[in-house]
């Protein structure tokens, strides 16, 4: 018999419960609920004298600054591209992982490492190897003769954006792998079974068995990393901090730009135009997808 719910037991469960309460209350809601209503502020980290209301202003000036447009656009190809190669090579790359051969586990160590890294690290790493004195990928270049002279990849805004895009692509390919992995591990082996018994190929029991199982997951998993790189930041940050020009500024890291000149006003409009690009997309996607699924 269970025993039965007291006042007591309620004490109890309330108050194991408060502190993780407290910690994302203090940690998570109040720090938006502070920046949203900075976003209606003239809040200057170098003037907090005086912060009043002022309505709209800061999101006008924001809209009307030509390096927001330039970063909202570099936002769609950052995370358009990155997203695109990143689910392609991690699908493929767990299709192979799925078989057994001979060291597989050494094999899924070395793909699953990057993603154990920070990105801030991950981008230092990068933009190492892109130097356009002494960077592995310049000599790479020029030993197999593909190229007669180094070139600044991190100094040219377009081999700048192409160089931040392709470290996004290594990093975030071990996402789609661990999860695409987990998800085909859990089809069941006798659909695979009944499939071949029908006389279906390899293609067709993937096209026709694999993916109608795992869509779900992968919906759900693309919406995920689309989010997850919009708000990743610290790459592009560690590789070009914006630059050149602000050819590699996406929309986190102008946001970033104006923390770092004390414009917290300014901020939390940036950060509030952010928050409500993904409420409308994830909206439209999962509505999308739901469609999808009852079709």
């Amino acid at each position: 018999m269970k025993p039965a719910f007291t006042v007591r037991r309620a004490r109890f469960i309330a108050l194991c419960l408060l502190p993780g309460v407290v910690f994302v209350v203090l940690f998570t809601y109040y720090p938006v609920i502070r920046g949203a209503a900075m976003a209606f502020q003239r809040y200057n980290l170098f003037d907090l004298t005086s912060t009043p209301f002022v309505g709209l202003e800061n999101f006008r000036a924001v809209l009307a600054e030509d390096r927001f447009w330039t970063a909202l656009r570099n936002t769609g190809t950052w995370v358009g591209v990155s997203l695109f190669f990143q689910f392609f090579l991690g699908f493929g790359l767990a299709l192979l992982l799925r078989r057994h051969f001979r060291g597989r586990g050494l094999y899924q160590a070395w793909v699953f490492f990057p993603w154990a890294m920070s990105g801030f690290l991950i981008g230092l790493l990068w933009r190492w190897m892109f130097n356009g004195q002494f960077g592995v990928i310049n000599d790479l270049l020029l030993k197999t003769g593909l190229i007669d002279q180094r070139i600044g990849f991190l100094a040219t805004p377009g081999w700048a954006m192409t160089s931040v895009i392709v470290a996004n692509i290594w990093y975030g390919v071990t996402f789609f792998a661990i999860m695409i992995m987990a998800a085909l591990q859990s089809v069941p082996k006798e659909l695979y079974e009944a499939a071949s018994v029908d006389g279906a190929s390899r293609l067709r029991q993937f096209w026709h068995v694999t993916l109608p199982h795992i869509r779900p997951t992968l919906a759900l998993i693309v919406l995920l990393r689309i989010i997850w790189i919009l708000n990743f930041p610290d790459l592009i940050y560690s590789m070009t901090g914006g630059g050149p020009a602000g050819s590699t500024d996406i929309i986190t890291t102008f946001l970033i730009q104006q923390v770092i000149g004390g414009d917290y006003g300014r901020a939390g409009a940036v950060g509030l135009l952010v928050l409500g690009l993904l409420l409308a997309f994830s909206v439209f996607y999962l509505n999308a997808t739901r469609f999808e699924k009852a079709r």
